[in-house]
């Protein structure tokens, strides 16, 4: 016979679903048929046929996703709670209701804070990502399945959405970009896309939000997604980063980013962005060849500097540094971080710039005009898009 403190759970999460209130549920001690179950996740998810509720089963080796509506989903649950999984905890609103029972049917419920239960269970919590893995987007870019589960060899991919997801949020709110207007975003060098569809699916119809990339191919899938996934705010045009004429008024910016423009193609982004007026500046550079023939080591690290991969690893360094200081001299102050994991990615390295001060400032340019003599730089091209000689 059902227990008392069963119904009421249950009760409380067809509720909490009515009411909007619910974020989560899981079922954990699992005593099912099954033994590669570990546990249920259940969320919300809006779909174009309306609210569904999204539960992933977690298997020892996969993830199973069903997309239900509310209803269908809550008579499965009712099911499942107190029989095939023993516990269950609700989070709704500012509370934590916690079912528990045993094979013998006892149970219990209590009903916590969730800043409480938070502080207590902190490592026990499921991550909770910005962008959910049953994302239409996600599956259409070839990241994920029909079941929201990850696609074998995009698992790096999926890692690096989420991340990116996650450093943009924090620093639009760094650079004071959150109040509620609306941003108008260029990501220049787009590629598959799977960045800027992640920012259309963070910000909503928040953000206008334009991709430039040289493949024409890649355009016109990237524009046939946005399309279906009914994200009017999103449109792709192709072209060449450093052939893009001069931004007019109706073309400024508040975040440019360009992640992995091979080679000079950064330093085109940024001065793009630069005479767009982008509050923010976002690149993860790459292919840093451009400076490598100009290097003149000092003597003190030429007998370091005849390995190749040092060399390598040097230009990298000296192009991004300059690239910050000369941020500086412009006016924005400069983060330079490992975006994501080398396990996940080589190309890990980002450059965040966000307006801060006057530009021009005649002690920022003599010290990176000395930073670029110490290594023998001559030109590069975001100083000479700047019209910044580095020598006098």
């Amino acid at each position: 016979m059902p227990s008392s403190h069963r119904d009421k759970f249950i009760a409380q999460l067809a509720a909490a679903v009515s009411a909007g209130t619910f974020a989560k549920l899981t079922l954990g001690k699992y005593r099912g048929a099954d033994p590669t179950v570990h546990n249920l996740h259940v969320r919300p998810v809006t779909l174009k046929s309306g609210p569904h509720l999204a539960l992933v089963w977690r298997h020892a080796t996969q993830d199973i996703t069903k997309n239900l509506p509310p209803d269908e989903a809550i008579a499965l649950l009712s099911g499942l709670i107190g029989a095939d999984f023993l516990h269950a905890h609700l989070f709704a609103g500012n509370t934590v209701t916690q079912f528990e029972s045993d094979p013998g049917g006892r149970s219990r419920l209590k009903t916590t804070a969730a800043t409480a239960v938070a502080a207590n269970t902190g490592h026990d919590r499921e991550k909770q990502h910005l962008i959910p893995a049953d994302s239409r987007w996600l599956r259409d870019l070839g990241v994920t399945n029909p079941h929201g589960q990850v696609r074998e060899g995009m698992a790096d991919k999926y890692r690096q959405i989420q991340k990116f997801a996650e450093v943009f949020q924090h620093l639009t709110a760094e650079a004071g970009l959150t109040a509620g207007q609306p941003l108008r975003i260029a990501d220049m060098g787009s590629g598959k896309g799977y960045l800027t569809f992640a920012l259309a699916g963070l910000l909503g119809g928040r953000a206008v939000i334009r991709g430039i990339e040289s493949r024409p191919a890649l355009v016109e899938t990237c524009n046939r997604i946005a399309r279906e996934n009914e994200f009017t705010h999103l449109s792709f045009t192709a072209g060449q980063i450093g052939a893009l004429p001069a931004p007019g008024t109706t073309d400024e910016l508040d975040v440019l980013i360009a992640l992995h423009a091979c080679d000079t193609a950064t330093d085109d982004a940024l001065a793009y962005g630069l005479k767009a007026g982008a509050r923010l500046l976002i690149v993860s550079p790459c292919c840093q060849k451009e400076l490598r023939p100009q290097l003149t080591a000092p003597p003190v690290l030429a007998p370091a500097l005849r390995h190749g991969i040092f060399q390598e690893r040097q230009a990298e360094f000296v192009t991004d540094a300059l690239r910050a200081l000369l941020l500086e001299w412009a006016g924005y102050r400069t983060k330079v971080f490992e975006f994501i994991s080398t396990e996940h990615t080589a190309k890990n390295l980002m450059i965040s710039a966000i307006e801060a001060h006057a530009p021009g400032d005649p002690g920022r340019r003599d010290r990176l005009r000395e930073f670029a003599a110490f290594y023998g730089i001559r030109t590069q091209r975001l100083a000479t898009l700047l019209q910044l000689p580095l020598t006098v």
